[in-house]
C-alpha cells in the first residue's frame, strides 16, 4: 500500500507544500491544505485521500494563475473565469480562485467597469464600443451603465470626443470625393462607438467646412 513519504517546502511558492508518495512528488499544495486533508508523513495513501489532494492541488493552482493574471491587470470576473478554464483549469477549480479572489475584494466588476470606461474613453472609445466590450467581458449592463454615465453624465457630454475625432479624421480625408468621406467618416466613428442622429450631425458639419 502507498504511503504518504514526505512533505518539502516548494521553494518556487512560500506557502507551497510539495506532497511525495512513495518517494515521487504527486502534487503540490497549500500549507493550509495539509491539515484540512490530514495529511502527515506516514498516513496510507489511499485513492480516497488521493483524489481529495489532486482536487485541492488543481483549486491551488487555479488561484495560483488567477493571481498572476490580476497582477497583471484587472479582470472582470467572468473574463477571468474564462482565462483560468482556456489555460487548462477544471471549471470546478477556477470557480474556487474566482470565489477566493471575490473573498478577499481582488474582484468587483463594478469597480472594473469604472475603471475600464476611465481608461479608454480618453483613447477615443465611445459609448456603443464601450457597451460591446464590457458586455463580451460578461460585466452585467447595470455596472456598464453607471460606469458610462460617471465618464458621461449627459448622453450629449459624449458629442465633444465624436467631434474631435470627426474633425481629425476629416482633414485626413479631404481629398476623397463627399460621399466616400461621409461613409468612411460613418463607419470610423461607428466602429469607435458613436452613433445616432447627433453624430451624423456631427459628421454633416464637419463635411462643409474647408
Amino acid at each position: 500500500m502507498a504511503r504518504l513519504t514526505g512533505l518539502e517546502r516548494d521553494a518556487r511558492h512560500p506557502d507551497g507544500v510539495r506532497v511525495l508518495v512513495d518517494g515521487r512528488l504527486f502534487c503540490t499544495l497549500n500549507e493550509a491544505a495539509l491539515g484540512e486533508l490530514g495529511l502527515r508523513v506516514g498516513v496510507e495513501w489511499t485513492a480516497d485521500l488521493a483524489a481529495r489532494a489532486s482536487r485541492a492541488a488543481d483549486e491551488e493552482a487555479a488561484w495560483r494563475a488567477a493571481v498572476a493574471a490580476l497582477a497583471r491587470r484587472g479582470h472582470a470576473v467572468e473574463e477571468l473565469r474564462r482565462r483560468l478554464v482556456r489555460n487548462g483549469h477544471r471549471p470546478e477549480a477556477a470557480e474556487h480562485a474566482i470565489q477566493r479572489a471575490l473573498q478577499r475584494r481582488l474582484l468587483d466588476d463594478a469597480a472594473f467597469a469604472l475603471a475600464y470606461v476611465g481608461s479608454r474613453a480618453p483613447r477615443g472609445r465611445g459609448p456603443d464600443r464601450l457597451r460591446r466590450d464590457l458586455a463580451c467581458l460578461g460585466v452585467a449592463r447595470n455596472h456598464i451603465e453607471r460606469a458610462l454615465q460617471s465618464q458621461w453624465p449627459e448622453p450629449e457630454d459624449a458629442l465633444s470626443l465624436a467631434r474631435e475625432l470627426v474633425l481629425k479624421r476629416a482633414r485626413q480625408l479631404r481629398d476623397l470625393p463627399r460621399e466616400v468621406r461621409r461613409r468612411r467618416l460613418v463607419a470610423y466613428l461607428g466602429r469607435r462607438g458613436f452613433s445616432g442622429r447627433p453624430v451624423r450631425e456631427l459628421i454633416s458639419r464637419a463635411l462643409r467646412e474647408p
